[in-house]
């Protein structure tokens, strides 16, 4: 039984025994208890907060630098598809004969339009004559010996290669001296 105890006009109930004094400090006991284990989990559940917000956060870096990358690139499968184009024009340059200066001409036209072109598109061709072979961005179709050259060097080229946004989009086929 507990009994009212008037102090400075307030009542306050004051525990009878040692048996209700026990029951009261093993209640605050466990009512700590309680709390450190809400600390405990309110801590755990800020730590995840902060972790899933960084995950996120990275997430989204990601995507929008993958997107960046797509944009950037996403004439490419164009830029390929005019690159054979360009190779006949070039051969057919290359095979006309003297008599045929008109049309000579105007594919000399129709090929400087098209390279002014793909310069505005940031691409550029790589792999000429005279160049040292780089297996990074040549593919070597053949080897002939030319005495008079170095090894490794480029004596004829059956494609260009190109680079868009200096990635390599194609590489040169060529052939390479081997001494």
């Amino acid at each position: 039984v507990v009994k009212n105890v008037v102090k400075n006009g307030k009542t306050k109930k004051k525990p009878k025994s040692k048996v209700e004094k026990n029951k009261l400090s093993k209640q605050s006991a466990k009512d700590l208890e309680l709390i450190s284990k809400l600390k405990k989990q309110l801590e755990d559940a800020q730590d995840k907060h902060l972790r899933l917000q960084a995950e996120f956060d990275n997430f989204r870096r990601r995507k929008m630098k993958e997107l960046s990358s797509l944009l950037q690139f996403e004439g490419e499968s164009v830029i390929k598809g005019f690159l054979p184009i360009l190779d006949d024009i070039e051969r057919m340059i290359e095979s006309s004969s003297a008599s045929e200066n008109s049309l000579k001409d105007g594919i000399k036209m129709m090929d400087s339009k098209i390279k002014k072109f793909l310069e505005s598109l940031d691409v550029k061709s790589f792999g000429n004559i005279g160049d040292e072979m780089d297996p990074e961005i040549h593919n070597a179709m053949m080897t002939q010996t030319d005495e008079t050259v170095e090894d490794h060097i480029i004596l004829n080229v059956f494609e260009k290669g190109f680079t868009y946004h200096e990635k390599v989009i194609r590489h040169a086929n060529v052939i390479v001296n081997k001494r």
